[in-house]
């Protein structure tokens, strides 16, 4: 019998979800802290809780990164992979993995110096967005209205760790008070969700979005699988906006979260997850 694995630093509604998932179908499992790790990275030998295949979980970028590689590195699969979550996390590679798949996605800029970020607002235009090339949850995105918004935004970025240096400027996309979250599972898209918000130009939903079920179009499942594919495929939330009825992608999740769209949508994602990771298992 296979036996999955599923790694996690934080137990949130979709660890509990996929525990019960788990259960439900009477698999061989184990929940993995990563916390309570300890691993030796000149072993070949293989930490005996760790099952066939790995459901990386992890809420922490940095933690959930190097378990990947780690893991992979003892020869186990893990979903999503190291190349995968490498990507999915930072948000310039993003930009440039979209633009080689020529994957619709926002006017981007990068800079690395005060002075070539302001000329890199002039060139976009205002109003734009300054985001960190790593973080979630619509935390440390500034909208930037004009050159003094963006001196003093460029100014604190200065005083924060060299992370932030890096300066990611994105057009503002006219767009309808929401984005699109799109969920893939391997070939499969199952269901997908507007974030609204118009109290709050970021639509995340841990910034007060709600959510509604939107139409899986037969255009937004090619783009969501694109997207997918061009990251090295897995269980992903693809994250669209519209503009002047046509989808761009802006942002692909490698650890996407699902607790306010079960619950929206009746849709069994954990579920889907699971029926998936022990497919790829088996393979």
């Amino acid at each position: 019998m296979v036996k999955l694995s599923i790694l996690y630093d934080h137990m949130r509604w979709e660890e509990k979800a996929l525990y019960e998932a788990c259960r439900k179908r009477n698999i061989e499992f184990s929940m993995i802290n990563a916390k309570n790790l300890s691993l030796e990275l000149t072993s070949d030998d293989k930490p005996e809780n760790i099952g066939d295949i790995v459901l990386q979980r992890c809420v922490e970028y940095f933690c959930g990164l190097y378990l990947t590689a780690i893991i992979e590195n003892y020869g186990i699969r893990v979903i999503n992979s190291f190349k995968t979550l490498e990507i999915c996390g930072n948000k310039l590679l993003n930009t440039l993995i979209f633009k080689k798949h020529n994957i619709p996605t926002p006017r981007t800029f990068v800079a690395f110096d005060i002075d070539s970020a302001l000329e890199a607002f002039e060139k976009i235009g205002y109003p734009a967005i300054l985001k960190p090339i790593i973080g979630s949850w619509g935390r440390l995105v500034s909208l930037i209205n004009d050159r003094t918004s963006a001196i003093v935004a460029l100014e604190h970025r200065e005083m924060m760790f060299p992370l932030y240096h890096v300066y990611y400027i994105q057009e503002m996309i006219k767009r309808p008070p929401r984005d699109i979250r799109v969920f893939v599972i391997g070939d499969n898209v199952p269901v997908a969700i507007y974030r609204i918000n118009e109290n709050d130009w970021r639509t995340n939903t841990a910034r007060g979005g709600r959510v509604e079920r939107c139409p899986v179009t037969s255009e937004i499942r090619e783009l969501a699988l694109r997207a997918a594919e061009a990251v090295g495929g897995g269980v992903f939330g693809v994250d669209m906006m519209e503009r002047d009825g046509e989808y761009i992608v802006h942002e692909i999740n490698g650890t996407v979260e699902f607790k306010n769209t079960v619950p929206a949508t009746g849709v069994d994602i954990p579920g889907m997850i699971i029926d998936y990771a022990i497919k790829e298992a088996k393979k």
